[in-house]
């Protein structure tokens, strides 16, 4: 199948699953319900949050930063803030985009090679992945009462499966490892052959650009700073998630334990391939909050509608608003030569 065509259906399926999602999330709500709550909501909260989050993405773009002077190259601050506000933008509209397309912006801004910027932004995702499987923890610690029935009655199943075949599962985790070590030799064995071959040789340069991008969380000079940069990006991400519940009476009792929770979940909303996380955003939120801690399900469906649709238009008008600042105001010379 023509990997543009395989590309679009997969696109297609994934929007039709958030479109499913949010049918599923409002087919039950009377829509006069959801209105009031709009009408009446205290914006000012929402308003907050969003400047945290525009705050936190601020500090996102100068961690990034001390990865890429690791690597020997230079870029401005604005640069790297308006590259990736212009990635969530372009999030919105395609999934996974975003991080190729911050990336792609600072190649053409500043001459830094694109394989090494994407490894720099792979190390960042492992290390957001860590931060956020720690406050999982934390979260099931403080919530054990809440939360653990349900974790249990999801492992127990898992762990009868997992002994239950341990042979078969042995098995093919050998013939895995024996798969990779042939794959391995084979390429050794005609890495003179294969030099020659211009795809190897972009796969090559790719791979080494990503490994030097990965390093660079454990040659970087600034590994304090760094570390305050991220707890200050998710110490503002946990802020922006707990503001917006003084939005409605009904939510307005919630605290920071929730918002981590709900952050938490919120993320892997995001994180599945559904244009901007619609639907699924959706779904996991009003299955916490109505679920877990008893709201309503009319109030539940309009906090996360009011909550998702004011930060899709932040990142909307802020993306719009960066990428004309970056290609047609700012006509400074990229601060690195071409490579």
């Amino acid at each position: 199948m023509n990997k543009k065509v395989s590309n679009a259906l997969t696109y297609i399926f994934f929007l039709s699953l958030g479109i499913l999602l949010l049918w599923l999330c409002f087919r039950k709500i009377e829509f006069s319900q959801v209105l009031d709550y709009v009408k009446t909501a205290k914006y000012s909260w929402m308003i907050i949050s969003l400047v945290c989050l525009g705050i936190s993405l601020f500090f996102r773009a100068l961690r990034w930063n001390i990865l890429i002077e690791s690597l020997g190259y230079k870029t401005r601050v604005s640069t790297t803030y308006e590259s990736v506000l212009i990635a969530y933008f372009a999030n919105i509209v395609f999934p996974r985009l975003g991080e190729v397309t911050r990336c792609g912006t600072l190649t053409k801004k500043e001459n830094i090679p694109f394989d090494k910027s994407f490894g720099t932004v792979i190390s960042e995702r492992v290390l957001d992945l860590v931060v956020l499987f720690a406050m999982a923890l934390l979260v099931i610690l403080f919530q054990w009462n809440l939360l653990g029935s349900l974790i249990t009655s999801w492992l127990n199943p898992l762990i009868e499966k997992i002994t239950d075949n341990v042979v078969l599962g042995s098995v093919t985790i050998i013939v895995a490892i024996a798969f990779f070590i042939a794959i391995i030799f084979v390429i050794k064995r005609n890495k003179e052959r294969l030099s020659q071959n211009k795809l190897y040789k972009k796969i090559t340069s790719l791979w080494k650009g990503f490994v030097d991008g990965v390093k660079s969380i454990f040659t970087m000079k600034k590994k304090g700073l760094f570390i305050v940069y991220t707890l200050l990006i998710w110490g503002f991400y946990v802020v922006m998630t707990w503001l917006p519940f003084y939005m409605l009476p009904e939510t307005s009792h919630l605290g920071l334990t929730e918002a981590v929770t709900l952050l938490g979940l919120a993320t892997l909303g995001v994180v599945a391939p559904v244009p901007g996380g619609m639907g699924v955003y959706h779904f996991i939120g009003i299955l916490l909050l109505n679920g877990f801690y008893g709201i309503s399900e009319s109030a539940a469906v309009s906090f996360v509608t009011i909550n998702h649709t004011s930060q899709m238009i932040f990142y909307l008008v802020t993306g719009v608003i960066a990428y004309v600042v970056m290609f047609f105001v700012d006509r400074r010379e990229a601060m690195n030569n071409v490579q």
